[in-house]
């Protein structure tokens, strides 16, 4: 075993586990409120408080998963918002279009779907104390 494998099986610091779990958590409410409320599930997800507090905690609280199999849920969360809001900015210029107008919607379509997986996925394997990598 190399010594970069043997620093990720170190057990994260406990306050980090919680914030991990705190941010899928909030994610999974901005999701929910997309779905129940006015707005997109996206909109819902980039644009809402819970979802921003979740990123702002990512930021924060990933310094204590550092070396740890937890840092790969840190980056897998940081990565699912940004990437999504990357994707949401490339819809709405596509929406905006005629022509673009179907395939932009689409790609909405399954960019909930990919969000939905990713906060699922992420969570379900913390839970399990599995990092997002194996």
């Amino acid at each position: 075993m190399s010594p970069t494998e043997e620093t990720r099986s170190e057990e994260p610091v406990h306050s980090a586990l919680v914030a991990a779990h705190i941010v899928y958590g909030l994610h999974t409410v901005a999701i929910v409120l997309g779905i129940t409320g006015s707005a997109t599930v996206i909109g819902g997800f980039i644009g809402s408080v819970p979802s921003i507090i979740a990123v702002i905690i990512n930021y924060w609280k990933r310094g204590g998963a550092r070396d740890s199999w937890a840092a790969s849920h840190y980056r897998w969360q940081i990565r699912t918002f940004w990437f999504a809001l990357l994707w949401l900015l490339a819809s709405l210029l596509l929406v905006v279009t005629v022509v673009g107008a179907p395939l932009g919607l689409g790609l909405l379509a399954a960019l909930t779907l990919w969000l939905i997986y990713r906060i699922a996925r992420g969570w379900l394997r913390l839970f399990d104390k599995r990092p997002m990598y194996d």
